[in-house]
């Protein structure tokens, strides 16, 4: 909204807080005002008050220190505080895996404080949202912000048919959207886009590019609990025990430590260039082979949907494969269905078995038709500008 925002610390019983604090205002270019663990916090806020007038700053954020409910000289602490600064807002933060502690703990500050809402922590953890509903109920005041994660830009304004919708296992195709728009390097993009549609081939500086990008988004595992049927699914949580951070940021290594003709040539990387590149990452040379496979894998992916086409032939093979079957019926050929010339498929594959190897409910395989309905309904609900830059 293009305020100007100061920040200063008002925790003065530990020392690393209002270092903490200082670091975070100079990564967000925020005015900061010094304060020492010798002052008291009242005296720490009225004089921050007067320093964001002098400054003509239009918002001052007070960071307290944390405290139970039962510390009954904390909180008359946070009580004689707050009547002698009358903030116009008093946000509560709450960490949203301790569960339903969080609504009680909520309750008690409510019940001491005149809070105008609340700000829920820790909800990339494997609580679902619940602690969300139960503060809520119980307060009566507004979450206002989720904390997804330890990075800055983790913090999310809070969207109630949102968060049920995640609760609800149904993704958060809205959410996703924005932080395309927000974190996503438009021009990288675009060059990207421009150079699959000129049959250009898709280079490991391509998937440098990526890996960086995904990992803005939250990493492979953020992507998926805002996709539909995918929050909490087994997929998800297998994902998350692979730890595909770690094995980006070996990949990562490997690609750094390439000349920027390897990376533009990656078929050129001979045994000797393998050796070198496995030396200045720290890896072995079969980590270079294996992300060169990988490499082909995906540039061969990108070339099928840079073509007009590419889409529909993606969406006609997961048909054949989930069991949409050929001319003479059946399951599919992954599943042992007929194939298009009427032969069987795989045989004596169990699709049960299968759905479960994929992270798939077997007993609620979507068909091929629900899968491109989704994908429609979420094309719609993209931003009108969105939808025209994509």
């Amino acid at each position: 909204q293009k305020k100007k925002v100061m920040l200063v610390s008002a925790d003065v019983y530990r020392p690393a807080a209002i270092k903490q604090l200082e670091q975070v205002a100079g990564q967000v270019n925020a005015k900061f005002v010094n304060s020492t663990v010798e002052e008291d916090p009242i005296e720490i806020a009225k004089r921050a008050i007067e320093e964001a007038k002098i400054q003509y700053q239009d918002i001052l954020i007070i960071d307290t220190a944390g405290r139970l409910a039962i510390d009954e000289a904390m909180m008359n602490e946070i009580k004689a505080l707050t009547a002698a600064v009358n903030p116009s807002e008093t946000l509560f933060v709450v960490d949203a895996m301790t569960g339903q502690d969080a609504a009680n703990t909520a309750k008690a500050f409510n019940d001491a404080l005149p809070l105008t809402g609340v700000i829920l922590t820790k909800t990339d953890g494997d609580a679902r949202g619940g602690a969300a509903l139960s503060v809520r109920a119980i307060t009566g005041k507004p979450i206002k912000f989720l904390g997804r994660g330890e990075q800055l830009d983790a913090l999310e304004a809070f969207h109630p048919e949102r968060i049920a919708q995640r609760i609800l296992g149904m993704g958060d195709v809205l959410s996703l959207v924005e932080e395309v728009e927000q974190k996503i390097d438009r021009d990288k993009a675009e060059k990207m886009a421009k150079k699959m549609q000129k049959g250009g081939d898709f280079d490991l500086e391509d998937l440098l590019t990526q890996f960086q990008q995904m990992k803005s988004m939250g990493g492979m595992a953020g992507f998926l609990d805002k996709m539909p049927g995918m929050g909490g699914s087994d997929m998800q949580k297998a994902v998350e025990d692979a730890k595909p951070e770690e094995k980006v940021r070996e990949m990562e290594a490997l690609i750094n430590s390439m000349t920027p003709f390897e990376r533009k040539n990656p078929d050129k990387i001979n045994p000797s260039r393998k050796r070198r590149i496995a030396a200045g990452s720290g890896r072995e040379i079969q980590d270079v082979n294996r992300l060169l496979k990988q490499h082909k894998q995906m540039a061969k992916m990108m070339k099928m949907i840079s073509k007009p086409e590419g889409i529909s032939k993606m969406m006609k093979s997961m048909q054949g494969l989930m069991g949409g079957g050929g001319a003479a019926g059946g399951g599919g050929p992954l599943f042992g269905g007929g194939s298009a010339k009427g032969q069987g498929g795989m045989k004596n594959v169990n699709q049960a078995e299968m759905a479960k190897q994929m992270g798939l409910d077997p007993n609620n395989m979507p068909s091929a038709e629900d899968m491109q309905k989704q994908m429609a309904d979420m094309q719609n609900q993209m931003p009108k500008g969105f939808k025209k830059r994509f």
